[in-house]
């Protein structure tokens, strides 16, 4: 039953694809810088083992003090863990290759797939006032992608505009169901989007037709183009709105979060109807 003495609960969102390399963690990254920027409270949660959100936003290995390991495997509180970047409004829980024993020590755990979700409520971050929770899940669909699901109230897909798009999506949906079934029946789908598009590349142009035809409104309207300000950000260990906020990729990631803004508000003007 939920506390009517505590604030309103941020929304948390799993970014998540099992096929690697289709922008993911650019995504995870690039989507909360831009929320932030939009004037919300937000904690990115790097929970794959690779840290590239972590060292994309600056933030070195040396200086990851905690972890998301410590958070879900060794009962860290997650104040401290959280960490603040040089992003305005953006908290970030770091990452390291420790995670990359998680799945193995996971297994004998009887609330394997509940611990991520604990930890994301525990009181003491009421203090924060997040109004989002991103979670970059790694690319595969291990103990870590189901704990960020089971934590969240949905999932947000990108997806490569490239040959074979969309046939690795029909695994990644079936997790989803399952998760839906079992553990949090509440989880769905935030949308999809796609990533790396070049609309002078009639590929490109098919897979979204694709996307379109099968998905629906579940894709977003906004797509991430190819755009080199996008690929060189992170070695300069910064979003792409605060490397070349004009840049094409800057403007598509905002894009993008006014988009999800607009979807979120929608939605809680249905509840509140509903209610």
């Amino acid at each position: 039953m939920s506390d009517p003495t505590r604030p309103p609960a941020p929304r948390i969102i799993a970014i998540a694809n099992q096929k690697g390399g289709v922008g993911k963690t650019t995504t995870a990254i690039n989507l909360s810088a831009a929320l932030a920027e939009a004037g919300r409270r937000v904690l990115l949660v790097d929970l794959d083992p690779q840290g590239n959100a972590s060292t994309g936003l600056g933030v070195e290995p040396a200086d990851r003090r905690h972890t998301t390991y410590d958070l879900i495997l060794d009962d860290v509180a997650l104040v401290d863990v959280i960490m603040p970047t040089t992003v305005e409004n953006l908290w970030l829980c770091p990452a390291t290759t420790d995670l990359s024993s998680a799945d193995m020590e996971l297994v004998s755990n009887e609330k394997r797939s509940f611990l991520m979700h604990d930890a994301l409520r525990q009181p003491d971050i009421d203090g924060y006032g997040f109004d989002f929770i991103l979670i970059d899940c790694p690319p595969s669909l291990s103990l870590l992608t189901i704990n960020a699901m089971v934590a969240a109230d949905s999932v947000l897909v990108p997806l490569q505009a490239e040959f074979f798009a969309l046939e690795g999506l029909s695994q990644l949906m079936l997790t989803l169901r399952e998760v839906r079934q079992s553990a949090n029946t509440d989880l769905r789908i935030e949308g999809v989007v796609l990533t790396m598009y070049d609309a002078r590349n009639n590929l490109s142009q098919h897979v979204e037709a694709d996307a379109r035809a099968t998905l629906g409104e579940l894709v977003f309207r906004t797509m991430i183009p190819r755009n080199v300000r996008v690929s060189e950000a992170p070695s300069y260990a910064l979003p792409v709105i605060a490397y070349d906020p004009s840049s094409k990729g800057s403007l598509a990631y905002r894009a993008l979060a006014q988009e999800l803004l607009s979807r979120h508000d929608r939605a809680i003007g249905s509840e509140r109807i509903a209610g």
